[in-house]
């Protein structure tokens, strides 16, 4: 079961949404990870290159920073194999690439901005979702 931690979510609701809102406000941007990982895969070395570089590197070293400097960390289990994750991770860059971005970028920047395509894109993920957990933890005895 999974502890109600409120004020901690709060907190990082919180800092996604300014990361999200300073993103569009200094380089006109929105923040779905998605695009920004593409774009720094694609074009090594092109103005974009050094922010874009500078997000993925603070999302990939804030876990561990909050972690050393206050001596927390999540206990966490991960039930699934290891194929399952690879699996998984296949048909999330899949969608990632059919819906023309992904949860982050649709879900957090483009429903804030009344976008019809992003309003639609998060229904659709948020329903495949809670249809594939239902199959996986009820149906299939995952």
């Amino acid at each position: 079961m999974t502890e109600f931690t409120p004020i901690l979510s709060l907190l990082g609701g919180s800092l996604i949404g300014l990361a999200a809102v300073a993103l569009m406000a200094v380089h006109g941007r929105i923040a779905g990870i998605s695009g920004i990982l593409g774009g720094l895969l694609q074009s090594p070395g092109s103005a974009d290159w050094s922010w874009r570089a500078a997000f993925v590197a603070g999302m990939a070293s804030s876990a561990m920073i909050v972690a050393l400097a206050s001596g927390w960390s999540p206990n966490y289990e991960v039930p699934v194999t290891t194929l399952m994750l690879l699996g998984g991770g296949v048909l999330v860059g899949l969608g990632a690439t059919l819906g023309s971005g992904c949860t982050s970028g649709h879900g957090v920047c483009g429903i804030s901005r009344f976008s019809a395509r992003s309003i639609v894109a998060t229904c659709t993920f948020m329903a495949t979702g809670l249809v594939t957990v239902f199959l996986i933890r009820h149906v299939f005895g995952g």
